[in-house]
């Protein structure tokens, strides 16, 4: 399984990575865009565009402060599998494994 990631904090990087093993991280949205994936996560707090997950063919899930209710909603709005960040990296196995 082919596994790209936009998410820039390392910390978050490391806990993905240590889950799922090989996962390619990207410095952008055009770069989930451009890369050939099954899975793409995607740290939404980071999107400037929502919209632009929209055009991501692959399976997209995508986390944010549980607080942020609304920036879940328009995730998932536009097709994202959008989740309260504690709950992404609780079950990170299990969505992407």
């Amino acid at each position: 399984m082919t596994v790209v990631a936009f998410v820039p904090d390392l910390m978050d990087r490391s806990r993905i990575s240590g889950v799922v093993g090989d996962v390619t991280f990207v410095s952008s949205v055009d770069g989930l865009l451009a890369a050939p994936a099954d899975v793409v996560v995607v740290d939404l707090q980071r999107v400037p565009d929502l919209a632009a997950l929209a055009a991501i063919e692959s399976r997209c899930i995508g986390f944010a402060p549980h607080v942020d209710s609304e920036l879940i909603e328009r995730a998932r709005a536009v097709g994202c599998e959008a989740m309260a960040r504690s709950r992404f990296f609780r079950e990170v196995d299990d969505l992407i494994g």
